[in-house]
């Protein structure tokens, strides 16, 4: 199954309010195993940098100027989403800013059924524990120790780590293959060589001396747990 793991940074929190999508991240996965295609751009926010925004993801307002507008890389994004299931880490946030801006440059927006949130499965598997990406990625073992400020494309490849533990771990990606070939194997009754001599049964008993050295042996312990 082909899945997307993706990330944004933003200008704020609320696209409603004015905040715009500066940078998005995509890793594509394959059975839950990274295939090495990825996407990634900055986009140009037409507006400033909050300084609150740029202490998080380092994106100053001089570094996007010469981005290209979300409208300009809108179709290959699409195009390399597919219609795949896409996963996020409080993924409301990051679809509520795609949607906005899709909806800006009049493409149709992506539905909410393709939405896989890592941060709701975090929540159901560790309730009580932290949820962050770095709490995750401590859990886990995955090194973040690249990760000094956020950034869309190294947030997602991080994620797709994170979820492949959410989600089960390594195991589940043992198969590699797109379809699965289901081999009829014949089973054969099992029947004893002739001409051979069989062996007798090897008793597995304790005999009636190792039984009294283990009593003796019980009676030399202090408290024992399964007197408690």
């Amino acid at each position: 199954m082909r899945e997307i793991v993706f990330d944004t940074e933003t200008t704020g929190l609320d696209p409603l309010s004015g905040d715009r999508l500066v940078e998005i991240g995509c890793v594509e996965m394959v059975n839950r195993c990274p295939t090495g295609r990825n996407f990634h751009a900055w986009c140009n926010p037409q507006r400033d940098m909050p300084m609150e925004a740029e202490r998080v993801h380092g994106l100053s307002s001089a570094f996007l100027a010469d981005k290209p507008l979300f409208g300009a890389i809108a179709a290959d994004l699409l195009a390399f989403l597919g219609d795949s299931p896409l996963v996020a880490h409080n993924a409301q946030f990051d679809f509520g800013f795609l949607n906005a801006e899709l909806a800006a440059c009049a493409h149709e927006p992506i539905s909410l059924d393709r939405m896989v949130d890592t941060l709701a499965i975090a929540r159901r598997r560790h309730p009580g524990a932290k949820h962050s990406l770095d709490a995750l990625c401590t859990r886990y073992g995955v090194d973040r120790s690249h990760r000094v400020k956020h950034g869309a494309l190294l947030d997602a490849e991080l994620l797709a780590q994170v979820y492949v533990e959410l989600t089960g771990g390594r195991q589940i990606g043992l198969e590699l293959a797109g379809e699965v070939t289901v081999t009829t194997v014949e089973i054969t009754t099992f029947r004893p060589r002739t001409g051979g001599v069989l062996r007798p049964a090897r008793p597995h008993a304790a005999t009636a001396e190792e039984l009294a050295r283990h009593a003796e042996f019980l009676e030399t312990l202090k408290a024992p747990l399964w007197l408690n």
